[in-house]
């Protein structure tokens, strides 16, 4: 079993930043690809970023390139989600997850775990 704990959302005025934290506890997700999900209120979950086990791929949703960044620290079995720029379309609930495979994937179908999520408010 996995564990997840999001923290660092906020409400932010539109054009600032944000850091999201994810960190994870139980099985070693150090291993795992992982990556960031959101929900807006009345829209399906959608793929926003993943980072393969060693970080050497990442991949990004096209509406978030150039803006967010992903990262992640094995030794912290931490993941991270740099968020510039920001929109109010951003506006969302934000989950992360972690992959049953070493390699990064937009699919939450190859998601195992996810967190509980944390709030963005980006103002305009």
């Amino acid at each position: 079993q996995v564990q997840l704990v999001e923290s660092g959302g906020g409400l932010v005025q539109a054009g600032g930043s944000l850091r999201l934290s994810c960190a994870a506890s139980g099985r070693t997700a150090s291993r795992y690809a992982m990556g960031w999900f959101r929900q807006a209120p009345g829209k399906e979950r959608e793929f926003v970023a993943s980072i393969s086990w060693r970080s050497g791929f990442t991949y990004y949703a096209d509406s978030v390139a150039g803006r967010f960044t992903i990262s992640r620290d094995n030794a912290k079995n931490t993941v991270y989600l740099q968020m510039n720029t920001l929109k109010p379309e951003d506006t969302a609930v934000y989950y992360c997850a972690v992959a049953r495979g070493h390699q990064a994937t937009m699919s939450g179908l190859e998601y195992d775990y996810w967190g509980q999520g944390t709030q963005v408010t980006v103002s305009s």
